[in-house]
């Protein structure tokens, strides 16, 4: 699954999603990680009501399943939840290599009902109609 960090630095996650300089994106599996790309935003990010500066950035994360903030506001939070991804909150910067393990490891285990939700994000529905067979008597 892709999931996305809003970063200054592109090492931790210590950004506001608004006003990220980056959204640094990675590939993770039970197995590993790997960097997929790093997108830069220019421009007067810090400018509190202008929803224009989102649109590029929901553009950018459309197609993770998380994005990992320090801080996001209510109207980037439900255009986020909108496009099916989950944003999660970190309270203090944190290595984006930390919670890519801490990831990795809950994708090992048992990931709770709305890790399970957010892992099926992309798969497309399909009906194996064998299996939807109910055999009456």
């Amino acid at each position: 699954m892709k999931v996305a960090f809003a970063t200054q630095d592109l090492k931790r996650v210590d950004a506001h999603f608004g006003w990220a300089k980056n959204i640094a994106i990675y590939e993770v599996t039970p197995e590993g990680s790997s960097f997929l790309e790093a997108v830069q935003f220019d421009g007067d990010l810090q400018e509190d009501g202008n929803e224009d500066k989102l649109a590029p950035k929901i553009d950018v994360i459309k197609d993770c399943a998380i994005l990992y903030v320090a801080a996001i506001g209510g109207s980037g939070a439900a255009r986020v939840v909108a496009h099916k991804v989950h944003p999660i909150k970190v309270h203090q910067p944190e290595e984006i290599s930390d919670l890519l393990v801490k990831l990795q490891d809950v994708l090992k285990g048992n990931p709770p009902p709305w890790l399970r939700k957010v892992l099926m994000k992309g798969q497309e529905k399909s009906f194996d109609f064998e299996e939807e067979e109910v055999e009456h008597g």
